[in-house]
């Protein structure tokens, strides 16, 4: 990276100020920080400079410090480190800004160069003879597919050939910038293809109103072309099954409606096991260390309750329960066959054996 360096003292200007609008901006900038963080806004402040004088001045650089209150040296140093403040006197008219990265070097930027080596000056940053035009090149510009290009003041040029860019040179060298195209300076539309659009050629394919208004019509005239007929309603998609609920003889829902005491009266659920079953396991007295059966995946608190109301207390016991005091315990607990899709009886062995270390060993995790 080259060093960057603020112009002789020769060509400084003796103070600098804001005017009027400038200072408005500036006060605007400031205010969108936190209050303690005003320095934040040093580079938009500098670029107010730039913009009001053409280049950094020293006393632009400090006056814009004044503002912030901060050390000098600090907004010398963000002055001096970006490339986008110009650091000596640039042409007052324009500063041509050529692009000379690979699609515009590729497409012709350095003809580009050229022609304003040969308007301007030889060597980049230097005024022609009036001090009314300057150039420099610089990195991508952001438009690559209309390369190549220039940026002039805050408007860019695209699709560049040498001879365009010399009348471009010429019109601001005369004062008449404002009235060159900017853009693309061929009959592209911004970058779309030279040859012209290839979609989205017609304005209902992007613009919803109209989308919206076409539809609308189209429905209007579907609607009035349509002839009222009775058509009977297909069998094609009926199910042809002997089961009860598809047979035409049964007609649903009935008009009668039942009770819900009746229902519940209706409903026959499965008998629960006799606590006097041979297959009930042995129960014993509560022993002074009970086990924590909660350990047993499948054993919540309330289940673990219920099975010391039975007498089971340890892991030994379950560990112990044979298929018919395994049935007889599911049974009684409502549980479906999950005594036997959980296997307690394999969960307690381990437990008793070696607790939740042994647990670990057998299924590789904790129990839950």
């Amino acid at each position: 990276m080259s060093v960057r360096r603020l112009a002789e003292a020769s060509v400084q200007p003796a103070s600098f100020a804001f005017n009027k609008a400038f200072t408005a901006q500036a006060k605007t900038w400031i205010k969108k920080y936190p209050k303690g963080r005003e320095q934040s806004a040093v580079i938009p402040l500098l670029m107010l400079a730039q913009e009001q004088d053409g280049w950094v001045t020293k006393a632009a650089i400090e006056h814009v410090a004044d503002m912030l209150d901060m050390p000098y040296i600090r907004a010398l140093e963000v002055a001096t480190f970006y490339t986008q403040f110009q650091l000596k006197p640039v042409g007052t008219r324009a500063h041509i800004q050529v692009c000379g990265t690979t699609p515009c070097m590729l497409r012709g930027s350095e003809e580009l160069m050229d022609v304003c080596r040969s308007k301007i000056h030889h060597d980049q940053f230097h005024t022609n003879d009036a001090g009314t035009l300057s150039w420099e090149e610089v990195e991508c510009l952001g438009a690559c597919v209309n390369a190549p290009m220039v940026m002039i003041f805050k408007d860019t040029y695209e699709d560049l050939t040498p001879e365009r860019l010399g009348e471009i040179i010429d019109q601001f060298e005369a004062g008449k910038g404002e009235q060159v195209k900017t853009g693309p300076q061929t009959g592209r539309v911004y970058s779309a293809p030279l040859t012209g659009f290839t979609s989205l050629k017609e304005e209902k394919g992007v613009l919803k109103t109209t989308r919206d208004k076409e539809a609308k019509a189209a429905s209007k005239a579907a609607k009035a072309a349509v002839v009222e007929t009775t058509v009977p309603p297909s069998n094609a998609a009926k199910p042809k099954t002997d089961a009860i609920e598809t047979s035409p003889a049964v007609k649903t829902p009935s008009k009668v409606k039942a009770a819900p005491a009746a229902e519940k009266a209706a409903s026959v659920a499965a008998p629960k096991p006799s606590l006097e079953d041979k297959n009930r396991p042995a129960g014993i007295a509560r022993p002074v260390a009970v086990d924590d059966l909660k350990l047993i995946s499948g054993v919540g608190p309330k289940i673990e309750g219920t099975l010391h109301e039975l007498g089971i207390f340890t892991f030994a016991q379950v560990a112990s329960w044979k298929k018919a005091e395994r049935e007889w315990v599911d049974g009684y607990l409502n549980f479906k066959g999950r005594i036997e899709r959980d296997d307690w009886v394999k969960q307690a062995k381990a437990l008793a054996k070696g607790g939740v270390a042994e647990y670990i060993r057998v299924f590789g995790k904790k129990p839950v």
